[in-house]
């Protein structure tokens, strides 16, 4: 286990403890409440052998463990927090006036109970807990930004075939209006070669008509 032996205090008055192995880590412990001064709020750890005794203080109340130096500070004062927490919860104002080991009956139950739990359940360290949680929404971003980008690939051959559709669009409506083009001069060519033609005929006409009435005047 991390985390072998806790306790929880009114200065150096212990009212609660439970250990899990059998080692001199209680009087210890009571020899760093008397080094704790006053009632002044603190966050400290003191080295012993290969163990740390971990200390937090608030308000009055000390909660202390002793865990394997391998352990490291954030994972045991978590546990102190929790412990902390949960023992105000539960006791509230009678914790100014109780009497040595007065919840030690109910709470060595709790400090068991959540030793067990953050020494062996890897979701109790809240920061490997979060970085796993930011691991799966990384996966999860990661996931949806390739689908963004397949999907942007996809848009971007839509577009592709689109601009293509619109150039094809252009060059069909510029071929388009040079066959009208076309074709509007090719009649206004053919109609102005009808209008001579027609023209010629009428001028042929005229000018037989005219030499057929001024013959007979020519013989006399």
């Amino acid at each position: 286990m991390a985390i072998l032996y806790a306790l929880v205090a009114r200065g150096s008055l212990v009212l609660a403890e439970f250990s899990a192995t059998s080692t001199n880590a209680s009087v210890i412990a009571r020899q760093i409440l008397e080094k704790i001064p006053g009632n002044t709020d603190t966050h400290v750890s003191y080295s012993q052998d290969r163990y740390i005794f971990h200390v937090k203080r608030t308000d009055g109340l000390t909660v202390l463990c002793m865990a394997d130096e391998n352990a490291g500070r954030r994972l045991p004062f978590a546990f102190l927090e929790d412990i902390h927490q949960r023992f105000v919860r539960t006791y509230g104002r009678a914790v100014l006036s109780a009497h040595a080991y007065a919840m030690n009956d109910e709470f060595s139950r709790v400090l068991s109970q959540q030793m067990e739990y953050y020494s062996n359940d890897p979701n109790a360290d809240r920061i490997n807990r979060l970085k796993g949680e930011m691991s799966q929404v990384r996966n999860v971003m990661i996931e949806n930004i390739d689908k963004v980008l397949d999907r942007g690939n996809r848009l971007e051959l839509l577009v592709d075939k689109t601009a293509n559709m619109q150039g094809n669009t252009f060059r069909f409506r510029k071929q388009a209006r040079r066959f009208r083009s076309t074709v509007w001069w090719r009649n206004v060519k053919l109609t102005a070669a009808l209008i001579l033609l027609l023209l010629v005929i009428v001028y042929v006409v005229l000018a037989f008509v005219c030499h057929g009435l001024t013959l007979p005047s020519c013989i006399k």
